[in-house]
This record gives structure tokens, C-alpha cells and sequence, in this order.
């Protein structure tokens, strides 16, 4: 799978292991992640695309905001994880 804007991904390392973001935007190794509580849309984390696992899952970022971000990844962050490539929004 291809990590892109919009990809919903999980974190493989750092602080945020185990936790679910969706990717802002792509900058050549990097990747800018948000997930709208820890991490706002206007003020994403820069991560390296390779600590990330991608999802079937993606999000238009188009008009997406910090709250229905956080209303979206709350499915993915709580203990019983969704299954198969939906689009969310």
C-alpha cells in the first residue's frame, strides 16, 4: 500500500506509537500527520514515511477539520479496530 495525503496510517515508533493519524500531506521522505487532538490540522507532525504503517483507510482532506478528524480516528484509536478499506469521509 501507498502512504499519500489523506491515508489513514499507524505509527511504528515514537511517542505516538500505536496511534492512528491521518496524513496531511507528503514531502518527500516525510510525511505531516494530524490526528485533531494532540496534533492539529494548521500544525501537523513531520514524520519519516518509513515509521508509519499504512491502512486501507483513507480521508478527503478537502474540507476536513480538527473535530470530525478526532470523530473519525476515534473508531481506529479505541480498543476494538475497524477491519477492511472504507472511506471515511
Amino acid at each position: 500500500m501507498e502512504i499519500k495525503a489523506g491515508s489513514i496510517v499507524k505509527s511504528a515508533s515514537g511517542h505516538d506509537k500505536g496511534l492512528y493519524h491521518a496524513v496531511i500531506n507528503i514531502e518527500g521522505d516525510f510525511a505531516f500527520i494530524a490526528d485533531g487532538k494532540h496534533r492539529h490540522i494548521d500544525k501537523p507532525k513531520k514524520k519519516r514515511i518509513k515509521h508509519l504503517k499504512p491502512t486501507n483507510a483513507y480521508v478527503d482532506t478537502a474540507d476536513l477539520t480538527d473535530k470530525k478528524l478526532r470523530n473519525l480516528l476515534r473508531a481506529y484509536n479505541s480498543p476494538s479496530e475497524p477491519q477492511g478499506g472504507t472511506k471515511l469521509v
